[in-house]
């Protein structure tokens, strides 16, 4: 990563600054890709402005389970960047302090019958081959990892790179520790771009005045489509609706990332309809989590029996334990849905010093590190960890002309 200084001026986190004040670039979105992007950006020597419409973790972030993984992504693109992001949560887990709630505890993909299995099977050695450690674990060695499991499942197979953390903190931390390079504007909601008259990017109108730098990041998850409207672009970010249930604290019954092998079905589903699948884990606080659910309903945050029902079902299948475990509260959250379940990174050519952050539907915070340090090295002119062309956030603009 380049330590180039930026020669411009710059605050400390707290307010975005004046009508006048200027930045290298602004990230639009504080969860946790914005503060990934900034935090990388910052280290580049770059001066960042970030901006959101509300709080820190506000969106997707706070309504997230924190996942990190490698285990529900297929050979290709996406799992090379869970590979990238696995590698640079391990880093920032030795900066960041103990309260993001880092736990490389693993996960645990089952299955109920044979089919299941030989599925999971072929799976896995595809991921294999690209790099993910995976092993199988066979039915009557399932207690070894979660004593708590329901009898008579066929097997599975175990993850050691998937981990956790708190996503909310990890998200606030990552800001927190970019320094004085970065300056904070929650509450600021960007209601237009300003460009020159080659079209070219030169900061963002907000309800307190006009920001300005040479480059601006599109990190606002679900709202990622809208500001690209903004900017006259195309990128087709819808909501996916998920619950996620929380019992009452627990001594760890769960001691992984356990989830039945029809999630990973329902990931890459690109069906609107309410989709759910069983999967649970355990936090270092003692509530346990459960999902999950997918539905695309727009932002409607109208609480679902029935999906609730579904997610009850599907994780007293799994660990019948939890069948007499009270819940103490549910919240929905959206999912940053793309039609491709590809992530929109890096340049948009479309209008230069626009740069996409968004569209990583529930893979965001896993996938935040990998983003990030695309993000900064875009920005500096550094060599890409890998490659992007995947995430070309113009590819939809060309289906769109067929």
């Amino acid at each position: 990563m380049s330590s180039r200084r930026s020669t411009r001026s710059t605050r400390s986190a707290g307010s975005a600054g004046s009508a006048t004040s200027a930045s290298d670039v602004i990230v639009v979105g504080a969860g946790a890709v914005g503060a990934a992007c900034a935090y990388y950006a910052a280290r580049a020597g770059l001066s960042v402005t970030v901006l959101d419409r509300g709080p820190v973790a506000g969106g997707t972030t706070g309504s997230g389970e924190g996942n990190l993984l490698v285990s529900d992504k297929e050979p290709g693109p996406e799992l090379e960047l869970a590979l990238l992001s696995s590698q640079l949560w391990q880093e920032l887990a030795e900066l960041l302090p103990r309260g993001v709630e880092y736990e490389p505890k693993g996960g645990l993909v089952v299955a109920r019958d044979e089919p299941g299995m030989a599925a999971l099977r072929t799976f896995a050695a595809g991921q294999e081959k690209a790099g993910v450690t995976v092993r199988e674990v066979a039915a009557d060695r399932l207690p070894d990892l979660e004593p708590h499991l329901a009898p008579g499942l066929a097997g599975g197979f175990h993850y050691p790179q998937d981990a956790q953390v708190m996503p909310a903190l990890a998200a606030a931390h990552l800001l927190r520790a970019s320094g004085a390079e970065v300056r904070l504007g929650p509450g600021e909601e960007v209601t237009g771009l300003l460009t020159g008259p080659g079209g070219e990017v030169r900061g963002v109108r907000t309800a307190s005045g006009a920001l300005y730098a040479p480059h601006v990041v599109n990190a606002a998850g679900t709202w990622g489509g809208e500001l690209a409207r903004l900017a006259g672009v195309l990128l087709p970010v819808l909501p996916r609706r998920g619950f996620v249930l929380v019992t009452e604290p627990l001594p760890r019954v769960v001691r992984h990332k356990v989830y039945a092998a029809d999630y990973v079905a329902d990931v890459a589903s690109g069906s609107a309809a309410l989709q759910t699948s069983a999967v649970v884990e355990g936090t270092p606080a003692g509530p346990v989590l459960i999902g999950a659910s997918r539905e695309r309903v727009g932002f409607d945050r109208t609480l679902s029996v029935e999906a609730l029902r579904r997610l009850a079902a599907g994780a007293t299948e799994l660990f019948p334990v939890l069948g007499g475990v009270r819940t103490m509260r549910t919240y929905a959250g959206f999912r940053p849905y793309l039609p491709d379940h590809l992530p929109a990174i890096g340049p948009d050519a479309r209008v230069p010093g626009l740069l996409h952050a968004c569209g990583h539907e529930g893979a965001g915070i896993g996938l935040a590190p990998a983003t990030g340090r695309i993000i900064a090295g875009c920005l500096a002119g550094d060599q890409l960890p890998l490659e992007i062309d995947p995430f070309d956030p113009a590819r939809f603009e060309a289906e769109e002309s067929r």
